[in-house]
């Protein structure tokens, strides 16, 4: 049922309509939490996960796209050295989250917080695991773990969360914490389901052991795509602390406003984001391999082939989210009235181009990935990320487009990442080390057989 590997197009539909799924589910999932811990419960739920997604995004976010980089390159047994240093890491990411777990809650005067941080640390540890299994998979063109995962740790959250929450909804702090505890109950059980999947794979072994890449050159693709994930839970804190202070000083509903942004449009704007997540995920085992061996202008061609798909899928979307803005709100945040409706309504139309450009920004972002210049996607973000924060703070104090400014900020920064990654793309040329040093070539040689021998296994 599950073939081992799909060609470009399959495994892009694949993966992305487990990201759709999965995000939907997500976005599905707030209205009955809503209704069960209420506003209070709500944001006790939102405060915990700044903390957490920092840890995450250093302990997971750049495995999957460096794994799958090196393993698609031939780097055979990339991910095992994966599991020593990043399991290690999300043992470290867990503990540190155990032991900030008290002093978070004293410094945002909410003492539901330390327990709410306790259930969900061990998550840390295992999604950890599990983006490496995610990442050989996808080396390996073999998109159907990624999202069969994905859709299992939703549904799993969703199920488990909305029980909890409504069987202890009258004791609303501990109600939440049951409900972060659902959290780390689906990423437990996908993470199981992973690692059995990568144990029934690798039962198929070669006929010689195969030595593992360097720790260093894991670190070379995962470290680049961890400073680029972690610009936009940095530049979200940063701007949440600028536009709820300047936004207070004009109106007296702005930590509301601020969470109808947030909370709201960019979750609705985010559903047709995650069906071209797939595009950037299959381009990776497509572009990889031919940069490896130095075929810059084929890697190229494979890349624009890449940007061009995103491109058609993503526009009829986001004339979609401009058009249907009106059905979305209603159908996904009904509770919402008056004039928060017609501000949660202005703001997607507004933010709808952010499909597009969105869109491209990920899959641009494998691409410079998969060509051998992570560091460039890195750049892009933190400068994208800079640009949304300051130009928040530009519209919101000087003009009187209040929280309307950040989502034309945001237009604007995720227009200049795409752009700057663009123009990196087109002005990559071929790197005098791009036939490799004599062991890369001969990782290669071991991985191509070890392609070959799990055919025949």
């Amino acid at each position: 049922m599950f073939s081992s590997r799909q060609s470009f197009i399959k495994g892009a539909i694949i993966i992305s309509a487990g990201g759709f799924l999965s995000k939907l589910l997500g976005a599905v999932y707030r209205i009955p939490l809503t209704n069960f811990l209420g506003g209070e419960g709500m944001g006790i739920y939102q405060m915990v996960y700044p903390l957490y997604c920092i840890l995450l995004t250093v302990s997971a976010s750049g495995i999957p796209t460096g794994i799958a980089r090196l393993i698609s390159s031939g780097k055979a047994g990339a991910e095992r050295q994966a599991f020593r240093l990043y399991g290690a890491i999300g043992v470290i990411g867990t503990v540190i989250m155990y032991f900030l777990s008290a002093p978070l809650a004293s410094l945002q005067q909410e003492p539901a917080i330390s327990l709410c941080c306790i259930m969900l640390c061990p998550s840390v540890f295992f999604v950890s695991v599990l983006s490496v299994v995610r990442g050989y998979f996808q080396g390996k063109g073999n998109m159907y773990p990624t999202a069969v995962t994905e859709v299992s740790e939703q549904l799993i959250k969703v199920a488990l969360g909305c029980t909890l929450s409504y069987i202890f909804r009258n004791n609303m702090p501990f109600a939440v914490a049951m409900t972060l505890l659902s959290v780390t109950a689906s990423e437990v059980l996908a993470t199981a389901i992973a690692v059995l999947w990568y144990l029934k794979k690798r039962s198929k072994l070669p006929l010689f052991p195969v030595s593992a890449p360097p720790v260093s050159a894991i670190v070379k693709y995962t470290i680049p795509l961890t400073l680029t994930a972690i610009a936009l839970p940095v530049s979200q804190l940063l701007e949440s602390i600028v536009a709820v202070r300047l936004l207070r000083g004009a109106a007296e509903n702005a930590t509301s406003l601020y969470g109808i942004f947030s909370g709201c449009a960019v979750t609705i704007i985010n559903l047709p984001v995650s069906v071209t997540y797939g595009l950037a995920a299959a381009s990776v085992p497509q572009i990889a391999p031919l940069a490896e061996k130095g075929d810059i202008d084929g890697a190229k061609s494979k890349a624009y082939k890449s940007l061009l798909i995103t491109f058609a899928i993503s526009l009829p979307a986001a004339v979609a989210l401009f058009v249907f803005a009106p059905l979305a709100v209603r159908l996904i945040f009904s509770s919402l009235q008056g004039e928060e409706k017609e501000i949660l309504l202005t703001l997607v139309r507004i933010m709808a181009v952010n499909a597009v450009t969105l869109s491209l920004v990920q899959t641009s972002s494998a691409c410079l990935t998969s060509l051998g210049k992570p560091v460039k996607s890195t750049v892009t973000q933190w400068v994208s990320a800079l640009l949304r924060v300051a130009l928040t703070a530009v519209l919101i104090k000087f003009t009187s487009l209040s929280i309307l400014g950040a989502a034309i900020s945001a237009n604007c920064s995720y227009l200049v990442a795409a752009l700057l990654n663009f123009w990196y793309i087109i002005t990559v040329r071929k790197s005098g080390n791009a036939r490799g040093t004599e062991n890369e070539n001969n990782f290669n040689r071991l991985g191509k057989l070890e392609g070959r021998l799990d055919k025949t296994g």
